[in-house]
């Protein structure tokens, strides 16, 4: 046994399910049952499981067509440290019982077992279960699952938000490492298969490495029941606390809890607004300049936004109160609104037209109605007849970048604006001082990536969906599997989700203050596209990429300049700090929250488009391709071509194994037979539901319709911008 930290073991040995009783026993002695009330309680254990599969394909019965078949061939578990392996499903069934039996489990009283990527894990293992609850925000994949006999399955991959390797990184009271190589997935294997000594303790440390993490977040936490089920659980629990509470720690009769909830409270929303919400939000703004599409071009410099949405959040105004619906909108009234209010609308435009060659604002999948557009990859660069959801901030850059022929409003809402509540800014500005500071401080690298996290999600919770249909499991079926009878579903009011929101006692945040976080920041974003002109390259939600930067730093010093200026008119406001809005890095070096920072200049540069560049930092060549793994990826195209960047082209094609890229595919009906391994040993196996895994090729290319506005632009004369 090698000991890390109090009360925590990691064992060497690897235990069967008949050692169950034994290894009950060892564990009851070092953990406890932990209590939330007399009847209810948790037993206060760091366990994980993990499975491997193998997938293959087979012959239909008639020959005629393959099967896709994927089955697991051997479970790991550490309960407490103490680890237990099998092979078959069977065995997963001792093992479950044994628990239940040896911990006294029930409904009232959890076990609860951390599986990273539940969601894959769940797939197979579902139906050999019966299950009381299965939550899930998203179809098949569930946040938590819990038996009838209170075995308590959740995802410790959506608590940290790190792949496996990373989170054996952040550990921080054991240095144990995930194994990389040591686990040949490509190899067909099955329960009968031999495994090495290498193979099984990559299993091994697979999760010891979660038990690990778990423990920590206990320390951390006080007890398991305390872990949030998600990464952004801790920031709004953070944030919540730091809006109710003074100093950010829970306390009864708190003064400050009640003025917060009174406020929040009068800022509610109807159904017909919420949708009209969601309509208008839109996230970052991620594009190239049609001209330097497919070209290579040298010195290209990159600037980026420091925390982008933090800043705006700090700096801004935002809606303040509920909406007011103007039923008759003349000139005076819509220009006074725009000025002195947030405002959301329905925009109705006739004649459109792009005033710039460069870049188009109006995404194609925000139009509501869309006549005879012309498309500059999912952007509008003319149409007869269009119509969209807007704020105010969305209006003043249409406003700037098109022109048209006639324009109508409906809809129209403006909410009052001001600052946010100070104590949610004060939870901003420490985040962001968390993060500035520890950025680069030798032995605080876990301290630096959980305030990153934080501060990013900040956004991400206000913009949380309010009325979203619960996915529901009956029956050991999704609801969208063969064979689920609709009338299964659950009955769900979006009119009583709305309600619950305006009501919720928990409630520290406005969703309309998201919509207008993004809308900010975009409207920011495209200062900068409008300076640069004609050697703006390329943009992606906080950063951009230029040509001859020099010629523009004055527009940079102008920008941080005006920044600085709406930063401390806030902290005015707050009565804060303004030392908190640009807190020293490890070096000394004052960061300014929301300012354009230089990043440096890329020996060479090409784009094809929307999340897809190559650069080279004198000689260090890095691809960014949605959907493509880099760190494979890259590799492979260097050692493919003599000419990355002459690779990196419409029609580029990269092999399966090198993309980092899979095809699954949920298999729902049972799957049995026998199968040969890649030892020559053949071995029967039964499966009653799964995953099948499949290496997937990459082919890049360009859309038709983006191809023929390329072609059309290039016969223009890129240095007249008016179109």
């Amino acid at each position: 046994m090698t000991a890390f930290h109090n009360g925590l073991t990691l064992s060497d040995h690897v235990y069967t399910v008949d050692d169950m009783d034994k290894v009950i026993e060892n564990v009851k002695l070092r953990f406890e049952f932990v209590r939330v009330s007399k009847r209810k309680g948790f037993w206060n254990i760091p366990n994980s499981f993990d499975i491997e599969t193998t997938s293959f394909f087979r012959q239909s019965e008639n020959g005629e067509e393959s099967q896709k078949v994927a089955i697991m061939y051997v479970w790991t578990a550490s309960i407490g440290g103490y680890v237990i392996m099998g092979r078959t499903w069977y065995e997963f069934g001792i093992f479950i019982d044994s628990i239940v039996r040896g911990f006294r489990t029930d409904l009232d009283h959890r076990f609860i077992i951390y599986v990273h990527n539940l969601a894959f894990d769940f797939s197979f293992f579902r139906k050999w279960l019966e299950w009381r609850n299965v939550f899930s925000l998203d179809n098949r994949k569930p946040v938590y699952a819990v038996t009838i006999d209170g075995i308590e399955f959740r995802c410790s991959y959506l608590l940290s938000g790190y792949k496996l390797e990373k989170v054996a990184e952040h550990l921080q009271h054991t240095d144990i490492k995930k194994l990389v190589g040591d686990l040949d997935y490509s190899l067909l294997r099955h329960s009968k298969t031999q495994l090495t000594d290498a193979e099984i303790q990559y299993c091994v440390n697979d999760v010891q490495i979660v038990t690990a993490y778990i423990y920590d977040c206990i320390r951390e936490e006080g007890t398991i029941k305390d872990i949030p089920l998600t990464k952004t659980g801790y920031v709004r629990r953070y944030v919540r606390n730091m809006c109710f509470y003074p100093d950010g720690k829970p306390c009864q009769d708190s003064i400050q809890e009640l003025e917060y909830k009174t406020m929040i409270h009068k800022l509610n929303l109807s159904l017909e607004e919420y949708y009209q919400l969601k309509r208008g939000f839109q996230g970052g703004f991620t594009h190239a300049n049609p001209f330097y599409v497919g070209q290579v071009m040298e010195n290209v410099a990159s600037f980026d936004f420091t925390s982008s949405y933090p800043g705006v959040i700090v700096a801004e105004k935002f809606p303040m109160s509920s909406s007011e619906l103007l039923e008759e909108i003349t000139p005076d009234v819509f220009n006074y609104s725009l000025e002195k209010y947030c405002c959301l609308f329905e925009l109705e435009l006739f004649g459109l037209c792009s005033v710039l060659y460069y870049d188009s604002y109006i995404s194609r999948y925000r139009c509501r109605e869309l006549v005879n557009p012309q498309i500059n990859n999912g952007r509008i660069v003319r149409a007869d007849h269009l119509k969209i959801t807007v704020t105010e901030q969305d209006y003043f850059i249409i406003k700037k970048f098109y022109k048209w022929d006639k324009m109508r409003v409906g809809n129209f809402r403006r909410y009052k604006k001001g600052y946010l509540p100070t104590n949610l800014i004060k939870a901003v500005l420490q985040l962001y001082k968390d993060k500035t500071v520890l950025k680069g401080v030798k032995g605080k690298e876990a301290e630096y990536m959980r305030s990153k996290e934080m501060i990013n999600s900040v956004y991400g919770m206000m913009v949380t969906d309010i009325v979203r249909e619960p996915i529901t499991y009956i029956e050991n079926m999704w609801e969208n599997e063969p064979g689920r009878e609709d009338e299964e579903k659950q009955e769900f009011s979006p009119e009583k989700e709305i309600i619950k929101y305006n009501k919720n006692q928990k409630r520290f945040l406005f969703y309309p203050w998201g919509v207008w976080v993004t809308a900010y920041a975009r409207r920011n974003l495209f200062t900068a596209i409008n300076e640069f002109g004609t050697d703006y390259i390329y943009s992606d939600t906080d950063s951009v990429k230029v040509l001859n930067y020099e010629a523009h730093m004055d527009y940079i010093n102008m920008y941080n300049f005006n920044q600085r200026m709406k930063l401390v008119k806030a902290m005015q406001h707050h009565g804060l700090s303004i030392d908190s809005i640009e807190p020293k890095t490890n070096t000394g070096k004052k960061k300014m929250l929301g300012a354009w920072d230089f990043e440096g200049v890329y020996t060479r540069f090409k784009t094809l488009g929307a999340k897809r560049y190559m650069t080279d930092t004198n000689g260090d060549i890095s691809i960014t391709v949605s959907g493509l793994n880099k760190k494979i990826a890259t590799p492979y195209i260097i050692e493919a071509s003599n000419n990355p960047f002459e690779f990196f082209s419409d029609k580029m094609e990269i092999p399966g194994e090198y993309t980092g890229k899979q095809t699954h595919t949920y298999i729902d009906t049972p799957k049995g037979g026998y199968v040969t391994d890649y030892q020559g040993i053949s071995g029967p196996y039964y499966e009653r539901s799964g995953v099948h895994l499949c290496s997937s090729p990459h082919k890049l290319s360009l859309a038709s319709e983006f191809t023929q506005y390329l072609q059309f632009i290039r016969g223009l004369d890129y240095g007249n911008k008016v179109l």
